[in-house]
This record gives C-alpha cells, structure tokens and sequence, in this order.
C-alpha cells in the first residue's frame, strides 16, 4: 500500500513539472521596444527570439542587474 502510494505520488508531481515556454506577444513587442533608439531592430530581434521559443529552440535571455 505504501508503495502504491509512493508512486502515484511521484506520478501526479512529475505531471506537474512540465517544460512550457510562454512567449511574448506582437502588443507585448512593441511596448518593449517603444522606448529604445532603434525600435524596428529591436523588434525583429525579439520576434525572431519569439519564433526559436515557439519552434523549441533554446534562446539566449540577458539578465539586467538590478541598480540601487
């Protein structure tokens, strides 16, 4: 009983832990590059970035330190 339990256990939380991706939407997109000095590049770049993500392909994500 009690591995019966264990593995039903382990089988509902690996069904949890899914790789799901979330990309940004073309509204989204422009918001982001509404503020930047070259707004078309910068929106081709993250539609070309949200294109790989839709296909699974891995992306490249820079992290912006945070300034006091």
């Amino acid at each position: 009983m009690k591995l019966f339990l264990n593995i039903l256990l382990f089988l509902l939380l690996t069904n949890f832990n899914l790789d799901k991706a979330y990309s940004l939407s073309d509204y989204q997109i422009k918001e982001m590059c509404q503020r930047k000095k070259k707004r078309s590049t910068c929106i081709k770049e993250l539609k070309l970035k949200n294109l790989n993500l839709l296909k699974g392909n891995q992306i490249e994500i820079p992290v912006i330190p945070f300034k006091k």
